[in-house]
């Protein structure tokens, strides 16, 4: 059984490094070597769909079957084209994303289109320009520790079918590792790194069984972490590149809930590697912090532009 898991291999859904550390730079550079390339190869083909009127394994999504989902593209400071990342809804003025969609070490972003209710990050829906980032404190742009982010969009969106936010983790799953269950993960990335974004522009979704962190560790060794998320890679299937930032949900007496939040993919490819996911409860103090936060005179740090600012307690 062992030489079986290791063949087909593990996707580490965490927020650190993999065993030897090396997945945890993936994503320096992620703008400029995966989020401007793919995002132009999928405007290009959105823009020839119009014209005529990536997640691995996945189908595209129904949008009112993940009105949470939030594609962001991103104006990166000094690149002419646009990045992009995903995010989830998760109040009326409030998404959940990564650290690296703002500043992945080489690269930082200056502004922000959140693209709501479309299965299309170019074209249709509703969109809007953030007017703030508050990233978390401890955010290592090297290793991707704590990469999460949250983004303030300007005011409360207008909720339907297509755009409702999603419940974070309460209650029993507060304290629950998830072994066993089964999580889905969405987003506007490749489902295969042989495809081009080219041929998958919409978003897409793929299902993924929870392992334990014992069985995790028995591959990857002690750089798992208590707060990491495992998902076996069985069949090929998993997280792809351009799905940084996008939601890994479990449902829970009928309701989606989110437990994580994509990282980054190995560098030897999305289908055969490991992959992080930010595991959410870890988080939740923080997370709530800025979810409620309103009056922003207690904001004591201002970054990037007049216009945009990334803030912290």
């Amino acid at each position: 059984m062992r030489v079986i898991w290791i063949l087909s291999l593990l996707f580490v859904v965490a927020c650190s490094a993999s065993e030897d550390g090396s997945n945890a730079h993936y994503q320096e550079g992620y703008h400029q070597s995966v989020g401007i390339k793919d995002a132009a190869s999928r405007k290009r083909y959105e823009d020839q769909i119009m014209a005529l009127g990536p997640i691995v394994g996945g189908v595209i999504a129904q949008v009112a079957a993940h009105p949470y989902l939030v594609g962001i593209l991103i104006d990166v400071i000094g690149m002419p084209s646009q990045s992009a990342c995903g995010g989830s809804l998760i109040s009326a003025s409030r998404i959940l994303t990564a650290a690296h969609c703002w500043n992945d070490g080489r690269f930082q972003a200056w502004r922000f289109t959140a693209v709501l209710g479309s299965p299309f990050l170019f074209h249709g829906g509703l969109r809007l320009f953030p007017h703030g980032i508050a990233v978390h404190p401890n955010y290592d742009k090297r290793t991707l520790a704590n990469d999460i982010a949250v983004l303030y969009l300007p005011g409360n969106v207008p909720l339907s079918s297509s755009i409702q936010p999603i419940r974070l983790p309460h209650g029993a799953l507060l304290n629950h590792d998830l072994t066993g269950a089964w999580s889905v993960a969405s987003g506007y990335g490749r489902y295969s790194d042989a495809v081009s974004p080219t041929t998958n522009t919409m978003a897409r979704f793929v299902s993924l069984q929870v392992i334990s962190l014992d069985q995790c560790r028995g591959v990857f060794g002690n750089a798992v972490l208590d707060s990491n998320i495992c998902t076996n890679g069985y069949g090929g299937v998993g997280i792809c590149r351009g799905d940084s930032g996008g939601p890994l949900t479990v449902t829970y007496h009928g309701e989606k809930i989110l437990v994580g939040v994509s990282s980054f993919v190995a560098r030897y490819g999305c289908e055969l590697g490991s992959v992080s996911v930010c595991r959410v409860t870890s988080f939740m103090d923080w997370i709530k912090a800025y979810v409620i936060l309103i009056m922003y005179k207690h904001i004591v740090k201002h970054i990037m532009t007049k216009d945009f600012m990334k803030f912290s307690f």
